[in-house]
């Protein structure tokens, strides 16, 4: 394969892992599918992260979010349903997603139907859970009334003990299921949260997002499958870098709206949608084989409008021995001339060659979003360029540039003040960004650039 040997491969990188210093305990929850863990899961976070749909096999991958509860916090992770091996296309794989899950946990919570009742799938889960060792607490979920409350009684029969009455669509019982966890967890110190670098992984269904997130890892972290839309959730995983600790989210396919059919995709666009307006950079993947297609170059349109970070990243370039590299950007970035300062990249994701570039790429993007220019400096920077290049005279008036100040980071925005804000023209605004782009290292990296009227300097 024709390529280029200073991409370099996770391998030799050696230092993309799940962060050692991470010391928060897992609990797990699991069970059959449409049981609502996913419903659970977002009561217990607190907020609406993972889907929620009255379809068996929403939940696909490991879904994982930080709770802090009195003075205690711990790791939460949704989990698909477990389903008789061979149930569907994905069945298998979400088994073995569950299965690292609960080798993962410190306490499982086992959800069940209380509607529905104790049937043999719930003695299915319950075998491999007890094989487990793990200390397993049963939530009977949609307990929403008291009849349903009494007949709760009969999950006792499936040998883990007492089971807590919930309903995640009320709320009930999350409280007491919250601290029956502080009460189960090992002894470990209180943690505290740590903002790190966010780096969103997007693109067109199929394309080779959630390979490029375990090639990162060094194992299968979410499922890969030849099916288009096997992704649903914003997947949030920690790993360490260079040292460095981040988190990397893969997400949904964007498809065309007119191609969004279900609901459940729909929320998932939504869920891709939120990742990155908490990016900090976005790796928007798409297809080397395909070249840039019309749609990668709308879902760029997504990450500019986040105004994150963005690298361009050719997957699936193991597919084209013998490639120009340099021909084949040159074409990609002709489609590019309203962000013609975005990063390129080309991997392989199957072969995990061009990772750790990748990584450094992202990386150093994320911490030039958080650079501030000194005030003088970034005005002689300004005034020299009006020099160079005078403004184009709009409504018959010339634009007069007075000064200029950086009052905020991620994303860097300028606030430049001139004698009439309505007479910028766009392709000035364009200049004066590239002009600050280039000087100060923003390269990859969404500006924001506000003009405000004032009379004088």
């Amino acid at each position: 394969m024709n390529i280029p040997s200073d991409l370099g491969t996770t391998a030799a990188a050696g230092e993309a892992t799940a962060p050692e210093r991470e010391a928060l305990a897992v609990v797990a929850l699991v069970g059959r599918p449409n049981v609502g863990k996913s419903a659970i899961f977002n009561r217990m976070v607190g907020q609406r992260r993972a889907l929620v749909e009255d379809l068996p096999g929403t939940t696909r991958d490991r879904l994982y979010s930080d709770v802090t509860w009195l003075d205690r916090q711990f790791r939460l992770v949704d989990t698909g349903g477990l389903a008789a091996a061979g149930e569907g296309t994905l069945s298998d794989l979400i088994r073995r997603q569950v299965e690292m899950a609960v080798a993962e946990a410190s306490v499982l919570l086992f959800v069940v139907d209380a509607k529905a009742g104790v049937i043999a799938g719930d003695d299915e889960v319950a075998d491999v859970l007890r094989r487990s060792g793990k200390p397993v607490l049963i939530l009977a979920n949609k307990v929403d009334n008291e009849e349903r409350r009494h007949a709760a009684v009969q999950f006792y029969e499936l040998g883990l003990g007492e089971p807590l009455p919930v309903s995640a669509q009320h709320g009930l019982g999350i409280a007491d299921v919250l601290d029956k966890v502080r009460e189960t967890l090992p002894d470990a110190p209180p943690q505290t949260a740590v903002a790190v670098p966010r780096l969103a992984i997007i693109g067109r269904p199929n394309v080779g997002k959630s390979m490029l997130v375990n090639a990162v890892l060094g194992e299968e972290r979410v499922i890969v499958s030849p099916v288009p839309g096997t992704t649903r959730d914003a997947i949030d995983t920690p790993f360490t870098f260079r040292d460095r600790e981040l988190v990397m989210v893969d997400t949904a396919g964007l498809r065309r709206p007119g191609k969004v059919h279900e609901d459940v995709e729909h929320h998932s666009t939504l869920r891709a949608r939120d990742a990155l307006a908490r990016a900090d950079t976005a790796f928007v993947i798409f297809d080397a084989v395909e070249g840039l297609t019309a749609q990668d170059v709308h879902i760029l349109g997504f990450a500019l409008k986040a105004k994150t970070g963005a690298v361009l990243v050719a997957n699936k370039w193991d597919l084209l021995p013998g490639a120009d590299l340099a021909e084949f950007e040159r074409k990609a970035r002709v489609r590019l001339k309203f962000a013609s300062w975005v990063s390129f990249r080309i991997i392989s994701a199957l072969e995990g060659t061009g990772i750790a570039p990748l990584l450094e790429e992202g990386l150093r993007i994320c911490d030039a979003r958080q650079k501030r220019v000194e005030t003088g400096p970034l005005n002689a920077l300004i005034q020299r360029a009006v020099v160079d290049q005078q403004p184009p005279i709009v409504k018959n008036r010339r634009l007069k540039v007075f000064y200029a100040t950086q009052p905020k980071v991620a994303p860097p925005t300028f606030v430049i003040f001139v004698n009439d804000a309505s007479i910028v023209h766009f392709s000035y605004r364009r200049y004066l960004e590239n002009v600050i782009r280039e000087r100060y290292g923003f390269e990859g990296v969404s500006l924001r650039l506000a003009f405000r009227s004032r009379r004088g300097p």
